[in-house]
């Protein structure tokens, strides 16, 4: 799951904050009793992989409500109709609260739902299907966390977690070979990732039995030969130019993973929505 922590908790405030502006709702102070209460049920408008519950129940708590049942568990694929989330309060608290756990419940979940059929695609094969940094600034522990609750796996959270030796690091370096001695030498314990682009690059790298070697925008037939050059001495990866249509294809190449920035970048928001009923 996720923990709520200090950078979540700033988010949700920031967030609510927006909300207000320095004001108030105006339309529920002008509508809505300062007592009455009410029963917030979030419901599936479409059928999806349900991400984000943790933080939904934490922007409520932020507004004082506490009475919340979650019927449904993060990671599930879950039927249109379903009701993910019941919480009972303030009515004027529960309104204020709505866009927000929207924002968090229908985004989160929206990543996790692409994430799951990319997951089902490859199913079958031992590649893994994992994401990028290409993430919303400030959302990254939230995407990533979206993503494996989508049933993939998270790549590097930032540039300090590892090395990862692209393009443009060759050409300021000298050279691929020289780059990754450079970072192996002042960094000897972190993991080391390099782009390769060809082939050739491909068996020039392997001298230096990096950890990772990212095989860009190669086609499936330069991917299966590339996993035979490489017989197991280290890991692959394949990125750039993957779709849903193609994905089974790289994947039974033998890769090791397909990184698919997608999964962060252009999903979809699910499909979620509150219906609120007045109590007595």
């Amino acid at each position: 799951m996720i923990e709520i922590d200090s950078h979540i908790e700033e988010l949700i405030s920031m967030a609510i904050a927006e909300d207000l502006a320095g004001g108030v709702d105006i339309t529920s102070v002008a509508t809505i009793g300062a007592d009455q209460v009410g029963v917030a049920e979030y419901r599936l408008r479409e059928a999806g992989v349900v991400s984000g519950i943790p933080i939904a129940v934490a922007v409520l708590n932020k507004l004082g409500i506490t009475d919340i049942e979650t019927p449904v568990s993060c990671a599930h694929e879950t039927e249109a109709g379903s009701v993910v989330l019941i919480a009972r309060g303030n009515v004027r608290a529960l309104l204020l609260a709505e866009r927000t756990t929207l924002n968090f419940l229908t985004h989160l979940s929206g990543i996790s739902t692409l994430t799951r059929r990319w997951v089902d695609a490859v199913a079958g094969t031992k590649c893994q299907v994992r994401d990028t940094r290409k993430t919303t600034p400030g959302w990254r522990v939230l995407e990533k966390y979206a993503v494996r609750m989508g049933g993939g796996t998270n790549h590097r959270m930032s540039l300090s977690d590892a090395a990862l030796i692209k393009d443009n690091h060759i050409v300021a370096a000298g050279g691929v070979l020289k780059a990754f001695e450079m970072v192996r030498s002042q960094y000897p314990g972190a993991e080391i990732e390099i782009e390769v682009d060809t082939l050739e690059q491909l068996q020039e790298v392997l001298a230096g039995n990096p950890d990772l070697i990212m095989l860009d925008n190669m086609s499936v037939a330069q991917c299966r030969e590339a996993v035979g050059i490489v017989a197991g001495r280290t890991k692959l990866e394949a990125s750039g130019g993957l779709s849903l249509e193609n994905a089974a294809a790289y994947a039974e190449t033998g890769v090791d993973y397909i990184a698919v920035g997608a999964l962060t970048h252009s999903a979809k928001s699910l499909d979620i929505g509150l219906d609120l009923r007045m109590e007595p």
